[in-house]
């Protein structure tokens, strides 16, 4: 044990002075490893960091949440000729739905529709994401309040011109004012403040409550009426723990084909979209996102592996005397082979460092600089260490047999 002790110590000084003696040429035959491992851990961190992110932002609500409605979440087997005239969900859709449907936690009516602009007093701010919604909506994504309330059933139902506003849109319409019970004007008409919601980050796809506003579903209803081709549907289904999902989709599928009258041998005209089918796409982006990075990568590794295997042949050429007088004192073919392996892997591991402190370096600039926690995780940083201590033990093989393989006397002769 104490022998590769002393090995690695030995090789240790050999890969230092390298560095010293030839500086330029050992960083430029380190470079390969060194945008190999930044590559790698850049796009991996930066996936883990999006996963990490998809998942905080999806986790308030269930993977078994449904969306009925007229399109489809993914690919469909459905011409898109037919697709475009299925009939938009319907409010009284909802009612029916509402009353019919069993085992089901909630159920809630949501529209989606066009981005406006809400002023208070001199301050406006635009382009905001309204968020048209039934009361249930609270439970179904479990929103969380900074102060204030949602609105109540009685007021859904009305259409109040209540608001509920993301904390951005607070912040910006009211700064240290307090918002609750101000009046904004959105809509051409004056809503009241009822809530803001706790800060939530940036959004999955650029939205986030943060920069959103909640009001009754109802009231838009009561603006636009219910056959406006311009705005999209949707009931939102929140089924009971453990229920079995193939049976209550073909419950939904029952209950809405039977309401609108579709015939036997009937497509529906409707999709059911299960919101585990859309963390499933993502998944899928997400590992396609890391095998590229492997893919591009890898081509980076295998420059960086000849860089190293090159250092090393020429530091066998440079230290045959060397090599020759260790072998007349006594020392084995193996210790002069693990040598030169335990050199190539130290000089392979400071090129794959270097890669990760640039990778850190840019991490930190970009979570200071974007709404977005860029994060090297620890798991990251030992997978890069250890590649690179693979691509060094790799490329050091060939050198370091040829070095073990020399005759001493020959060797020494060569060397003088």
């Amino acid at each position: 044990m104490l022998v590769y002790l002393r090995l690695l110590k030995e090789s240790f000084a050999f890969a230092m002075n390298a560095l010293r003696s030839n500086i330029l040429r050992t960083l430029l035959s380190l470079l390969g490893v060194t945008i190999g491992i930044f590559s790698i851990i850049a796009v991996l961190a930066a996936v883990d960091s999006l996963d990490r992110k998809i998942t905080k932002d999806l986790s308030s609500l269930d993977k078994n949440t449904i969306y009925l409605m007229k399109f489809s979440f993914g690919p469909s087997d459905v011409p898109k000729w037919k697709r475009e005239q299925f009939p938009n969900i319907k409010y009284d859709e909802y009612t029916y739905m509402k009353g019919a449907m069993t085992n089901t936690e909630e159920l809630g009516y949501q529209i989606f529709t066009k981005r406006e602009t809400i002023k208070y007093d001199s301050k406006t701010v635009s382009d905001v994401n309204m968020v048209p919604v039934s009361y249930e909506f609270i439970d179904i994504q479990g929103l969380e309040f900074e102060k204030g309330r949602f609105y109540n059933e009685s007021e859904a139902n009305s259409g109040s011109k209540v608001i509920v506003l993301g904390s951005e849109i607070a912040k910006s319409l009211f700064d240290e004012v307090e918002p609750i019970g101000k009046n904004v004007r959105v809509y051409g008409q004056r809503f009241s403040v009822i809530g803001v919601l706790k800060k939530q980050g940036a959004g999955l796809f650029g939205d986030s409550d943060d920069t959103s506003a909640f009001i009754p579903v109802n009231f838009l209803r009561q603006l636009y009426g219910d056959n406006n081709e311009s705005l999209v549907n949707v009931i939102v289904l929140k089924p009971n723990k453990g229920v079995d999902m193939d049976a209550y989709k073909a419950e939904i599928s029952q209950k809405l084909r039977a309401y609108r009258g579709v015939k036997a041998g009937e497509i529906d005209n409707f999709f059911i979209n299960v919101f585990s089918g859309f963390t499933d796409l993502i998944d899928g982006i997400i590992l396609n996102m890391k095998f590229g990075g492997w893919m591009i990568s890898g081509f980076s590794l295998l420059v960086g592996g000849f860089g190293i295997a090159n250092i090393m042949f020429v530091s066998v050429k440079e230290r045959t005397n060397l090599i020759g007088i260790q072998k007349s004192l006594g020392a084995k073919n193996r210790f002069i082979l693990f040598q030169f392996l335990f050199e190539a892997v130290i000089l392979s591991v400071i090129g794959g460092i270097i890669g990760l402190f640039l990778v850190w370096i840019i991490a930190v600039v970009l979570t200071n600089v974007l709404d977005f926690e860029f994060v090297l995780g620890m798991g990251n940083i030992l997978l890069g260490t250890l590649l690179a201590g693979l691509i060094g033990l790799i490329s050091g093989i060939l050198p370091a047999i040829s070095a073990s393989k020399l005759d001493p006397v020959e060797a020494i002769r060569t060397g003088m």
